[in-house]
Order: structure tokens, then sequence, then C-alpha cells
């Protein structure tokens, strides 16, 4: 069985589920294959160390953050993006209010209710 979103997502009209009392995350459109998620952090979010077996690319719409990816640390701000590699361990610190867009490969099954 395939999963699969509706073709058309608009910001305003779509559900934003809370992670944590300084991040909520807003499911843009997937399938077994992707999946685009909005990650809205205000500032002092932490997204906690992690690694997951799906490939991560995710740029940053707005706001400033501290990543690490591994054992690498750089500031990212509106404009940057970066990439985690599967099973890379990995977390960021929002040091302005931003929204980072995540896209997963495969889909983050774990993300659907």
């Amino acid at each position: 069985m395939q999963n699969s979103s509706k073709e058309f997502f608009f910001g305003s009209e779509e559900e934003w589920e809370s992670v944590d009392p300084k991040i909520d995350r807003q499911i843009m459109g997937y399938d077994d294959k992707i999946m685009l998620v909005k990650v809205a952090f205000k500032e002092g979010g932490v997204g906690q160390m992690h690694e997951h077996h799906h490939s991560q690319v995710t740029y940053v719409e707005s706001g400033e953050f501290e990543m690490t990816i591994g054992d690498k640390t750089h500031t990212i701000k509106t404009g940057d993006a970066y990439y985690v590699p599967p099973h890379a361990i990995h977390g960021c610190t929002c040091t302005k209010a931003g929204v980072l867009i995540d896209v997963f490969s495969p889909l983050r099954e774990d993300f659907l209710k």
C-alpha cells in the first residue's frame, strides 16, 4: 500500500502540530519516496540531537540556527541550506525565530498519525 498525500497544500489552511512548546511542524506533501515539512521555531527552540535512516535536505526560510551535523557546527540563516546523510547525528538550536523547510527521502512515517 502506498502512502500519498493530497496534491495541493495551502499554508494558511493546513494544521500545525506542536512538537515542543517552541517547535511546530506542518506537513506539506508526501508519498512513499519523499516528504516536505515546514518547521517553525521560536527563539531558544531545540531540535534535539538525533539520527534516522532518511536522507534530509533543509532550506532555511527564515531565522537563524546553530546547526550540528556529526562533529561540525555552523550558524545557518535565511537562504542557507544543509544536507544530512542517513544515520548522521544532527540537531539545532534556534537563535532567532524562524522556519526550516525539511525534505526527507523516504517519507517520515513517524510524522504521520
